[in-house]
């Protein structure tokens, strides 16, 4: 019950906890979709074609994006 119970001495601990377990949980998420993907024989080889260089080439302008976005 103390746990739940954080009104106003451990709350910017706690809200940092839960914005740290949100982003393990998403990191895990996606590990677990590429795995998916990856066991799809079909997707391998779409993904051997297309080559490792080309996709980090293609993500990289996005995720620059992102990071702007993130920190305003």
């Amino acid at each position: 019950m103390e746990a739940l119970d954080r009104s106003s001495n451990g709350n910017a601990k706690m809200g940092t906890d839960v914005d740290t377990l949100y982003w393990l949980g998403g990191v895990a998420l996606v590990v677990f979709g590429a795995g998916l993907i990856l066991s799809n024989s079909t997707a391998r080889r779409y993904l051997g074609q297309v080559g490792l260089g080309d996709l980090t080439q293609m993500a990289l302008p996005d995720f620059e994006r992102y990071m702007k976005l993130r920190s305003m």
